[in-house]
């Protein structure tokens, strides 16, 4: 199997610029759980759910196809077949996946699917609470 390699920090702190140097020196897949919560956002906003409604965020979290592949070079981001790199990049998105990442329904319904794809290993995995909460270092 190969290793899954987990980039955890405060915001500011490289995590993005040193992920995406590994992943490309390793071969890795990069995981990059911030765009996860910024998909969910862009969704919510395409379906009319509020930032703030559990219900239809957990209906999203429960049904949200995000893929993460590169080409040439760059990271991508698919939502279903859609790639929403940019889509997701806008200050309207940063602050609503801010929003969406508050609630609680959003962190656990997404800590299943952080888990699946870094199956089977090959990923670089970054964002927050990678290290000790999505992959904690067994002791």
């Amino acid at each position: 199997m190969r290793p899954i390699v987990a980039i955890d920090g405060p915001a500011g702190a490289g995590k993005s610029t040193v992920s995406k140097k590994l992943a490309q020196r390793l071969g890795f897949t990069l995981i990059d759980t911030g765009a996860i919560y910024r998909c969910v956002a862009l969704a919510a906003k395409r379906r009319g759910v509020a930032f703030d409604d559990d219900q239809g965020l957990a209906e999203i979290v429960a049904s949200i196809d995000i893929r993460f592949r590169t080409d040439r070079g760059d990271n991508r981001v698919l939502l279903g077949e859609e790639d929403v790199s940019e889509a997701i990049r806008t200050p309207e998105m940063s602050m609503a996946a801010s929003q969406v990442s508050a609630r609680k329904v959003v962190r656990d319904g997404l800590l299943g699917l952080q888990r699946r794809l870094g199956q089977g290993g090959g990923v670089v995995l970054e964002g927050r609470d990678i290290g000790t909460v999505v992959f904690p270092m067994p002791r």
